[in-house]
């Protein structure tokens, strides 16, 4: 039988072995202090990218390869012990996983919604496991809310914007770059906003509640997508012209995939606010809007 310090000794070679192999790659491979292991300790692997990990041994072109990573967030190049994944490639997507649980299960801090000077609300969900469970509550907003919304918000505004936590918790880091890009970009187009709503347990459904509610011409919501592995903090902008509950989906225009290592908040609202006033110009939205 091993003792645990040499077991220890035995796991801290085997890693320094995997993760330091090709040292001499260019700075597109994992760097090699990023996989020094000490005092028995793995470091945070989540530090390196996906696009800039690289185990294949012997690649028959290596420069064509990390070319290729730069280019997707797909996890290539992991390489494997036996049919496995090899330690790191294992350890990273646990990571990643990680993140993406944390994303869905986390709410977002109440502080964070009053700091960004909201209109807060709710849909019928009373708990995050109600939201999971039943899509069909999370677009129904609940009484106190329509009350609320149709007291404090304009009643048939041009645009209303919207905030919801949808299925990230983590994805409400983009909205401090993103709403002040759209709220810019239509300012220059002459249209002006008011209030900001902003709904817990939110699916993209409730925006339809909402537009209905205070009879707004298009309601855009900024709400956070289902996580994946590549990262837990994307969220998508759905705009609607005249949106209700008896709409198709096909009715909603949709950017995706707003996040650092996606399309950049700021890029992002400025190219919302375009298609707002596109949308407000031709009455339509969704498949009918010719882009």
């Amino acid at each position: 039988m091993f003792s645990e310090p040499d077991v220890r000794q035995l796991v801290t070679a085997v890693l320094a072995e995997l993760l330091a192999e090709d040292k001499a790659a260019p700075s597109a491979a994992v760097a090699p202090d990023a996989v020094l292991v000490e005092d028995g300790q793995v470091p945070d692997v989540t530090a390196v990218s996906t696009k800039d990990e690289f185990h294949v041994p012997n690649p028959a072109n290596r420069e064509a390869y990390l070319d290729v990573k730069q280019k997707t967030v797909a996890r290539l190049g992991v390489w494997r012990a036996g049919p496995r994944y090899n330690t790191w490639s294992m350890l990273h997507f646990r990571a990643d996983h990680a993140t993406a649980q944390d994303a869905v299960f986390s709410d977002v801090d109440d502080a964070y919604v009053q700091a960004q000077g909201f209109v807060a609300g709710q849909t019928v969900c009373q708990s995050k496991d109600e939201f999971l469970t039943r899509p069909d509550l999370g677009r129904r907003l609940n009484d106190e809310t329509k009350e609320r919304f149709a007291r404090e918000l304009p009643r048939g505004a041009k645009v209303t914007l919207m905030v919801g936590d949808g299925l990230s918790s983590s994805a409400q880091v983009n909205v401090p770059d993103l709403l002040p890009a759209i709220k810019q970009g239509l300012a220059g187009l002459g249209i002006s906003l008011g209030p900001v709503p902003y709904v817990k347990y939110c699916r993209v459904g409730a925006m339809d509640e909402l537009g209905a509610l205070i009879d707004s011409e298009v309601v855009c919501l900024l709400i956070g997508e289902r996580p994946g592995l590549a990262t837990g903090e994307s969220m998508s902008a759905y705009m609607a012209y005249r949106p209700d509950p008896d709409k198709p989906e096909s009715w909603r225009t949709v950017v995706s995939n707003i996040y650092s290592g996606g399309t950049g908040p700021a890029e992002a609202g400025a190219h919302i606010a375009t298609l707002l006033k596109r949308i407000l110009d031709e009455k339509v939205s969704g498949v009918g809007l010719v882009l």
